[in-house]
C-alpha cells in the first residue's frame, strides 16, 4: 500500500489532475486517505480529440467521486511563440501560474502533483545533460514553497502495480512514447541502459541525488551569506564593489534570480575588465559596469524615479532664507517663461551651471560629477516653455535664472 497521509495531514490540497495513471492514482490515495481536496485539470489544446477526451475524463471522475473540478483551457502555442519558450516550458509556466492562483482564490495550502521517483531521475539526467550546476541536479524537493510530491519516493512501476490490484482507469497519452523528445530517449532508452549496467543504478541515483540535495542547502547558506556580506543595497539598486572578493560563480549566483543565465555571466564578468558603461540585460533587469563595480537595476528603473516638484513663491526680502538643500531649487520668477517642464536629460542639452562661467554639455557635466550609468539615465531636467534648462534636479540650478538681489520674487522649487 502507498502511503500517502504524512504529506496529507489537516491540510487542504488542490490536485492536479491530467488523467493519466499517477494522478489518478493519487486521487484514489487521497480519497481512501479521506482529505480535503479539490481537483485542478488543464487542457492545453495541444493533443486535438485527446485533449478534449482527458478533460472529459476527469470530469466524470469528478463527477462520480463527489469531488469538485476547475478546469482551465490554454492555447499553449501561443503563449509559447509570444514567449519564445518551448511547448513543454509553456504548458508548465502556464499550469503553475494557473494553480497558484486557484489556491490563493480558495485559501488552500497546497497544490498536490504526481511527479514519482521515475520523474526524479528523467529530469536529473535531463538537467545533467544541460550542464546543470548543483542547484539544477538537486531535483525535486517533497515539499516546495506550496507545491507538493507525495509520490516522489514511489516508482513508476509501484503505481502501475497499485492501478491495476485496484481497478483504476486511467488516461494513455501517445506522446509518451515518441522518442523526439528528450524526457522519453531518457526514460525509454537511457534508463534501460542503466538498468542493465546495474540492478541498484535507479536507487543509487536517487540516493546522490539525496546527497545533491541536503549539500545544497549548505553551499546556499554559505553564498547566502556571503552576498549579503558584499551586495549593497539602495532601493531597488544593488551593487558590487570591485574592492570585494568576486567570482565568477558569486556572480552567477547573485545574478541568476534575475534572469540571467551563465552564459551572460561569463560575458559580464570579462566585461569587469573593460570599458565602464556596458549594459547587459535579462527580460526584467539590466547590470551595468561601473568604475568602481558591477550595479544590478530594474530595467524601467528611471521611469519609476519620476520626481514630483512642488512650487511657492516668495518675495525676495531680508526674511527669505537661502536653502541650499540639493533637493530645493530657488529661481528668480520673472526671468522664466512658463509652462516649465520636466524631462529625461537628452543628449545635446546644454545649460550653464550655478558658479561657473560659460555653457557646458550637461553630459560632460555629469561626467566631472562622476555619476554612475544609472544615475546619468536617471537624470531630469526642469525646462521652461523655450525649452531652457533652469535646474538640474538635485544637481545644479542653471546660473541664467539663479536669485540674486535684483530678484523681486522668488520660485521655490523642492522635490519629494
Amino acid at each position: 500500500m502507498i502511503d500517502v497521509a504524512s504529506h496529507i495531514k489537516d491540510k487542504k490540497l488542490i490536485l492536479a489532475l491530467s488523467g493519466g495513471i499517477d494522478s489518478m492514482v493519487l486521487a484514489d490515495l487521497l480519497l481512501k486517505g479521506k482529505a480535503d481536496f479539490v481537483l485542478a485539470h488543464c487542457n492545453f489544446h495541444l493533443r486535438g480529440e485527446e485533449s478534449d477526451g482527458d478533460e472529459q475524463f476527469v470530469r466524470d471522475y469528478a463527477s462520480r467521486n463527489g469531488l469538485t473540478i476547475y478546469v482551465k483551457q490554454f492555447e499553449t502555442e501561443v503563449y509559447a511563440k509570444e514567449q519564445g519558450v518551448s511547448i513543454e516550458m509553456a504548458a508548465r509556466e502556464l499550469r503553475y501560474a494557473w494553480f497558484e492562483e486557484l489556491r490563493q482564490q480558495l485559501g488552500y495550502d497546497y497544490i498536490a502533483v504526481a511527479h514519482h521517483a521515475d520523474d526524479q531521475l528523467e529530469t536529473f539526467f535531463i538537467n545533467l545533460l544541460r550542464g546543470a550546476g548543483i542547484r539544477g541536479l538537486k531535483g525535486m524537493q517533497p515539499v516546495n514553497g506550496n507545491v507538493i510530491r507525495p509520490l516522489l519516493d514511489v516508482s513508476r512501476e509501484e503505481i502501475h502495480q497499485y492501478a491495476i490490484e485496484h481497478g483504476i482507469k486511467w488516461r494513455e497519452d501517445h506522446t509518451n512514447a515518441e522518442t523526439q523528445f528528450l524526457r522519453n530517449k531518457i526514460r525509454h532508452e537511457l534508463l534501460p541502459v542503466m538498468d542493465s549496467i546495474s540492478k541498484e543504478g535507479r536507487a543509487s541515483v536517487l540516493k546522490s541525488i539525496s546527497h545533491l540535495a541536503s549539500e545544497n542547502e549548505l553551499y546556499r547558506e554559505l553564498v547566502d551569506a556571503k552576498l549579503f556580506q558584499i551586495v549593497k543595497q539602495d532601493g531597488e539598486v544593488q551593487k558590487i564593489s570591485y574592492l570585494s572578493p568576486l567570482t565568477s560563480q558569486l556572480l552567477f549566483e547573485w545574478l541568476r534570480d534575475y534572469g540571467f543565465n551563465s552564459d551572460q555571466v561569463n560575458f559580464i564578468y570579462e566585461a569587469m575588465n573593460g570599458q565602464p558603461g556596458t549594459s547587459f540585460f535579462s527580460p526584467t533587469h539590466k547590470v551595468t559596469i561601473e568604475r568602481d563595480g558591477v550595479e544590478l537595476a530594474p530595467i524601467c528603473q528611471h521611469d519609476k524615479t519620476q520626481v514630483e516638484l512642488v512650487y511657492e513663491q516668495h518675495p525676495n526680502d531680508d526674511n527669505f532664507v537661502i536653502d541650499k538643500s540639493p533637493e530645493v531649487a530657488q529661481l528668480d520668477y520673472d526671468k522664466l517663461t512658463f509652462p516649465l517642464k520636466l524631462r529625461i536629460w537628452q543628449a545635446g542639452d546644454r545649460f550653464y551651471p550655478l558658479g561657473m562661467k560659460g555653457s557646458r554639455l550637461l553630459s560632460d557635466f555629469m561626467k566631472d560629477l562622476k555619476l554612475t550609468t544609472r544615475q546619468k539615465e536617471e537624470c531630469q531636467v526642469l525646462t521652461t516653455a523655450k525649452d531652457e534648462i533652469v535646474w538640474v534636479v538635485c544637481r545644479r540650478v542653471d546660473e541664467r535664472f539663479k536669485v540674486s538681489d535684483k530678484t523681486k520674487t522668488i520660485l521655490k522649487i523642492q522635490r519629494v
